[in-house]
């Protein structure tokens, strides 16, 4: 069946599932109330939690895998962003500029990273890994090692703040993925990136500058990690250099790919990385309410992610397809 083949179904199921077992196990889970001008609800607080992280790096690693390549240096990214945007405040800085100078350092090193690659000739693994141990080192000597507070309510409101009764970091993400997703299918830049992933070389003998859409979509990673990085650390008033951003690169490498875009490139699937930081940020929620211990935790985020990537493998369904037809008379 067509549908049974879409990338949304697998993620989309697993959901459900986990919403289910939610409903069951947490009656109150579902409920959503209006307050001081904004919804409020664990349902709103999955959204809200996700925006923040797996679904905004999500959007730029969907692109980045989609050529053929991983960003392993996106939670450095974050920390350096959400330093220099405290730091900017604490200068004195008004909100645009401490965000903007957090932004425009984050994707000038996410430019950094596609520079290497595509000009070097460095492999993706390898560049983006120098990057995320120069990256988290760079925020240690911005901020001393040490965190740094701020009294900013401009800057807090992006992370804790609403527009229409929504979390700003919900409209913000769904915005800008709204408009990414225009972008990629209503230009040929979706198209591009999709032909550097499939065949590199075919696609320069056929006049694609693939040295250019990698650069495009480390910048727009770079540019994504930056803000995640922002609302982290407006979300807890303190840019902490050691833990924004820890291991967050696996989130959303995972959310890539539950969402059915491959790892070896090609085509991608936006709204389903979106889905799948859903699922991620859904099943973490379900996990501590369980009283899953932390250490035990990733085990079964572990096991949920492999079996929707096992549901998205051609051959896996080929061959369940093929034990399960009729055998003829």
């Amino acid at each position: 069946m067509k549908v049974l083949r879409s990338t949304l179904v697998w993620p989309l199921v697993a959901l459900v599932v986990l919403l289910v077992f939610n409903a069951v196990a947490s009656p109150g889970f579902f409920h959503v109330e209006w307050k001081d001008g904004r919804l409020f609800g664990t349902v709103v607080d999955i959204f809200n939690q996700g925006a923040r992280v797996p679904m905004l790096l999500a959007l730029g690693m969907t692109l980045v895998i989609a050529t053929g390549g991983v960003d392993l240096s996106v939670g450095s990214i974050m920390a350096v962003s959400g330093a220099v945007a405290a730091m900017q405040v604490n200068a004195g800085a008004p909100m645009v500029q401490a965000v903007g100078a957090g932004l425009g350092l984050a994707t000038l090193l996410g430019l950094v990273n596609g520079v290497l690659i595509a000009r070097v000739g460095l492999q993706p693994i390898i560049a983006t890994l120098v990057m995320m141990v120069a990256g988290r080192g760079l925020a240690m000597l911005l901020t001393g090692s040490q965190m740094v507070p701020f009294a900013n309510r401009s800057l807090t409101w992006l992370a804790n703040g609403s527009v229409g009764g929504l979390p700003v970091p919900v409209v913000l993400v769904l915005g800008l993925a709204v408009v990414t997703g225009w972008v990629l299918r209503r230009t040929a830049a979706g198209l591009f990136i999709e032909a550097t992933g499939d065949n590199e070389k075919a696609s320069r003998l056929a006049g694609i500058q693939t040295g250019g859409v990698r650069l495009a979509v480390y910048g727009f990673s770079g540019f994504c990690a930056g803000l995640s990085g922002v609302l982290e650390a407006a979300n807890i008033s303190a840019a902490d250099p050691a833990r924004i951003g820890d291991t967050r690169e696996l989130d959303a490498i995972f959310a890539v790919v539950a969402g059915g875009t491959a790892l070896t490139g090609g085509r991608f699937s936006l709204a389903g990385s979106v889905v799948g930081a859903l699922l991620l940020q859904t099943l973490t929620l379900t996990l501590y309410n369980q009283n899953v211990a932390p250490a035990v935790a990733p085990v079964p985020k572990a096991v949920v992610i492999l079996a929707v990537c096992l549901l998205h493998s051609p051959r896996l369904r080929a061959r369940f397809g093929k034990r399960t037809q009729p055998v003829a008379a």
